[in-house]
C-alpha cells in the first residue's frame, strides 16, 4: 500500500432492508487513516454514509437503487409545502448541543418502538442508541426542537447531525409520536439547511434516496440538489413537472385537513 491507496473492505451479500426482493452488499472504509473528519468528509463526497463509526457505501451485485443526495443550501428555495412546515412549526424553540445526551434516550426509544416495529432497530436499547448515533469521525451537532407548554419546555425532536469540512450531514432524526402531524422530519431538514446557510456551508447531505421504497423516498424534494451517480454528482433543478407534483401534494394536504 502506498500513501495514496487505502484499504476498503466488502461485506458478503445479505437481504436488503429496503427492497425485499434485492440483496445488499456494502463497501466499508476499514483503513485507520480514513477514521478522521477530513477523510470522512472526502468519503461523503464519494457517496459514503456512516453508521456509528463505520463509513460505508452500497455496492450491491444487481441493484443500484441507493442514490446519495446532497442539497445545495446556498441556492435552496423552499416549496409551498415546506413554507407551510416552517409556518406551522415556528412556535417551537430550537436549541443546539454538541453532545449525545442520555436525556435523549426516552424520546429515541418512544420513536423506534412506535414507528419502526418491523425494522432491525426494534426494540430500541441504550447500547444501540449510543453506538448508532455517536461517532468519533466528526464533530457532532444535535438540533433539539422544544415545545413550550404552560411555561414548561418539552423536548419533542432531535436531529442528529455531523459537521463536515464543507457540509452538514443529516444522520438521523427522531421525534415524539404525538407530534407526527407536525411533520418534524421535514421541519428538521429545513432547520439543518438554515444552519448550513448561517455557517456558509454549501451542502447538506441527506443520505440515500430510494425511489422504490416509501420510507426512503423523500430526500429528492429539496431543490436544487445533487445526486451521486456513476462516480459524479449530477444536478437536479426544480422543473415544471416537479412543480406540478408539489401542487398536487399541496391540494392533497388541504383535502386531508
Amino acid at each position: 500500500m502506498n500513501d495514496t491507496s487505502f484499504k476498503i473492505g466488502i461485506t458478503q451479500t445479505f437481504p436488503c432492508s429496503y427492497l425485499l426482493e434485492e440483496k445488499e452488499r456494502l463497501l466499508i472504509a476499514v483503513d485507520e487513516r480514513l477514521q478522521n473528519n477530513h477523510s470522512y468528509s472526502l468519503l461523503m463526497s464519494e457517496g459514503f454514509r456512516r453508521s456509528g463509526d463505520q463509513s460505508y457505501r452500497p455496492h450491491c451485485p444487481h441493484c443500484n437503487a441507493c442514490k446519495s443526495i446532497r442539497i445545495l443550501t446556498e441556492r435552496f428555495q423552499p416549496s409551498k409545502s415546506q413554507k407551510r412546515s416552517l409556518k406551522r412549526n415556528n412556535h417551537f424553540i430550537i436549541k443546539y448541543s454538541s453532545e449525545l445526551k442520555s436525556s435523549y434516550y426516552p424520546l429515541y426509544e418512544l420513536y423506534i418502538n412506535n414507528t419502526h416495529q418491523e425494522g432491525s432497530m426494534y426494540p430500541a436499547n441504550i447500547k444501540q442508541f449510543e453506538s448508532f448515533l455517536s461517532s468519533k469521525l466528526s464533530k457532532q451537532l444535535f438540533i433539539e426542537t422544544w415545545h413550550k407548554v404552560d411555561e414548561e419546555e418539552k423536548l419533542i425532536c432531535v436531529a442528529v447531525t455531523d459537521v463536515l469540512i464543507n457540509a452538514l450531514s443529516a444522520v438521523y432524526t427522531f421525534y415524539h409520536t404525538d407530534y407526527k402531524a407536525n411533520g418534524l422530519g421535514v421541519f428538521s431538514i429545513l432547520t439543518q439547511i438554515n444552519y448550513c446557510q448561517q455557517l456558509s456551508l454549501p451542502y447538506l447531505y441527506l443520505g440515500y434516496q430510494i425511489d422504490e421504497c416509501e420510507k426512503m423516498n423523500y430526500k429528492n424534494r429539496y431543490f436544487p440538489y445533487e445526486k451521486f451517480e456513476n462516480g459524479q454528482w449530477l444536478l437536479t433543478e426544480k422543473n415544471a413537472t416537479l412543480i406540478k407534483q408539489d401542487e398536487k401534494q399541496s391540494i392533497k394536504g388541504k383535502n386531508n385537513k
